[in-house]
């Protein structure tokens, strides 16, 4: 019975780093927190630029340590949606949106699992 106690806490831990957050509303438009696959400074650099590139996104930054891209935006233009998708669609995993595999595949090897030693997160829950 403990086993199964433990076993459904750390079940229900790995699910919370994966959990989508809610926007919030900040002055002149709102602000999201995505979680991604990011594992080093060359893929905080290619989110960060796709992210420059996308239509509604004011500002983005990506703390390589937590693998989370804060980024602000007009909600008229985008929603956190879209931006996941932009995300993705370079690579990279974004909350519960996967990767792209075919732009997975032309990034650079310093950008793909476990070449720093570090796996991405389980997100097969």
């Amino acid at each position: 019975m403990r086993a199964i106690v433990v076993m459904a806490i750390m079940i229900a831990s790995s699910q919370v780093g994966w959990s989508q957050k809610a926007p919030i509303e900040i002055a002149g438009g709102y602000q999201v927190e995505i979680m991604t696959s990011a594992i080093c400074e060359l893929c905080k650099e290619t989110i960060e630029r796709e992210l420059t590139f996308t239509k509604g996104v004011k500002e983005s930054d990506l703390n390589v340590e937590s693998r989370v891209v804060t980024v602000k935006y007009n909600p008229k233009k985008t929603s956190p949606k879209e931006i996941r998708r932009h995300i993705a669609g370079v690579g990279y995993h974004a909350d519960n949106v996967d990767r792209d595999a075919t732009a997975y595949e032309k990034l650079p090897f310093c950008c793909k699992d476990g070449s720093h030693g570090r796996e991405i997160l389980d997100r097969s829950h």
